[in-house]
């Protein structure tokens, strides 16, 4: 159970990283001085901060390998990129990110695999 929690904690501190990265590549958002963007970016990155750390600090105390937390982190990464790349910048999706995303499991199955 605690390492649910620490997948969620992942799961938000990212749609907040994912944001910061990419909100500003939406057509509109370019007409922004770049440092107004960066301003904007570093703004919602502290909320990435606040849940990423603890994540990653509970996770380790918990019994799971800084190994094992990265490759988790990296996973959540892409489902959430996935979804904003999608739903938000309307990315067009192809198959070949699916062979893709599946070699990246098979590294989380290698990495907690006994």
């Amino acid at each position: 159970m605690k390492t649910v929690w620490v997948i969620l904690l992942l799961v938000f501190s990212n749609i907040f990283m994912t944001t910061a990265w990419y909100w500003h590549l939406k057509p509109g958002a370019a007409n922004l001085p770049v440092w107004k963007i960066i301003l904007i970016s570093w703004s919602i990155a502290f909320f990435e901060y606040c849940l990423t750390v603890p994540a990653n600090h509970f996770g380790k105390e918990w019994g799971i390998g800084a190994f094992q937390l990265k490759i988790i982190q990296e996973v959540v990464t892409l489902v959430v990129f996935t979804f904003f790349a999608i739903f938000y910048l309307k990315e067009p999706f192809h198959w070949k990110y699916i062979v893709s995303f599946l070699c990246i499991l098979a590294a989380v199955y290698f990495a907690f695999k006994k």
